[in-house]
């Protein structure tokens, strides 16, 4: 593309943190110089000034001349509606978030040009309103069309990574957001996760965003409570779970059960509830008992639940330098980053193009 692209402005400036003002100042051009560039009204900007703008952000210049559009974020967000995010976390914040999302669709858009994503599973579209809102059929179903045994699911992440679905880990934590999904043309569904959240938190917002994938094409009200049906439903599935939960109801057995399932002991007292296997003061007691024991905000380090790690991510980075045989200076120039932002992004360390050695042939 040979045109400035206005929209890719706007994302990286956000992408930095910087108001169009702050922007103007660190590059040392106006506001409204800045103001006409992102709205359109200056389409072909001197190269002195797109320096000065590469410089304020610490993107190659490059970047401006790609012809990516820019994404708005899903209407939902896990945990919470968009709109309540908005009133407790500043707009500044998730204006960073989406271009930082954004960013990261773009280099999935070019690693993919050389790789493709084989799935190996089929993701199944289930439509709530087709199934008489039968949640718990749905999860089953998946489980079904995957082949997945009964009794606790194993290693979530890399079923999703096998349907085609490219899972990516970005730091989310000081805006409170746990997961969400973005499907565009032209790239895999992609489903963007916490890096800091613990293991049992991590597989519950990836079955959480894979419950959106298969059930929610369109927006509905209820999609975020269908949602944590489905993902309690795919990791804790009526028939194979309640035979663990017809005794007495504990903290110590919400204990010991949380590391055979990899829930939490929080989702392990909801889905007691949920299948009516706890009275609501009973449930209560428990509730207030975990509060006073801290496990609200924390549950106990001896019974952590590791977090599964991504890979699909990583082996298309691998392929570009290994098999292709770039260095990380080049793979960050197609990235349009600098070499730390790749490191830091992808682990990728700097190196320098590896040497083919001859080798005789009879």
């Amino acid at each position: 593309m040979s045109t400035f692209n206005k929209e890719i402005l706007r994302t990286v400036r956000q992408a930095r943190g910087k108001s169009q003002s702050q922007l103007a100042a660190d590059a040392r051009v106006s506001q409204a110089a800045v103001s006409k560039l992102e709205a359109g009204l200056i389409t072909d900007p001197s190269d002195e000034v797109v320096d000065k703008l590469a410089a304020a952000v610490d993107f190659p210049k490059s970047i401006f001349f790609e012809s990516d559009r820019s994404f708005g974020l899903p209407i939902s967000l896990h945990g919470n509606a968009m709109y309540r995010r908005k009133a407790s976390t500043g707009n500044r914040a998730l204006e960073k978030l989406e271009a930082d999302l954004n960013i990261r669709l773009m280099h999935i858009r070019r690693l993919l040009a050389a790789a493709d994503i084989e799935a190996q599973l089929l993701l199944p579209a289930l439509d709530p309103d087709e199934y008489d809102g039968d949640i718990e059929l749905i999860a089953e179903m998946v489980r079904r069309t995957w082949g997945l045994p009964n009794g606790p699911l194993h290693n979530l992440t890399d079923h999703i990574e096998r349907a085609g679905i490219v899972v990516i880990e970005c730091d989310m934590s000081s805006i409170g957001v746990d997961g969400l999904t973005i499907r565009t043309l032209g790239a895999p569904p992609c489903i963007f996760i916490d890096s800091n959240a613990p293991g049992d938190r991590q597989r519950f917002t990836l079955a959480h965003e894979l419950g959106h994938l298969v059930m929610h094409s369109v927006p509905s009200s209820t999609m975020e409570e269908e949602a944590n049906q489905f993902a309690s439903a795919l990791l804790m599935p009526r028939r194979d779970i309640r035979p663990y939960l017809l005794d007495r109801i504990t903290i110590q057995k919400l204990a010991a059960l949380k590391p055979i399932w990899r829930v939490s002991m929080a989702s392990l007292l909801m889905r007691c509830q949920s299948i009516g296997l706890v009275q609501p003061s009973q449930a209560q007691y428990l509730w207030r008992q975990m509060s006073a024991m801290g496990y609200r905000r924390a549950e106990p380090d001896s019974i952590a639940v590791a977090r599964e790690p991504t890979k699909v991510l990583k082996e298309i980075v691998n392929l570009h330098l290994q098999e292709l045989g770039y260095t990380a200076g080049e793979l960050a120039k197609s990235l349009h980053m600098h070499p730390e932002e790749l490191r830091l992004l992808y682990g990728v360390e700097d190196q320098e193009k590896p040497v083919r050695r001859l080798r005789s042939v009879s």
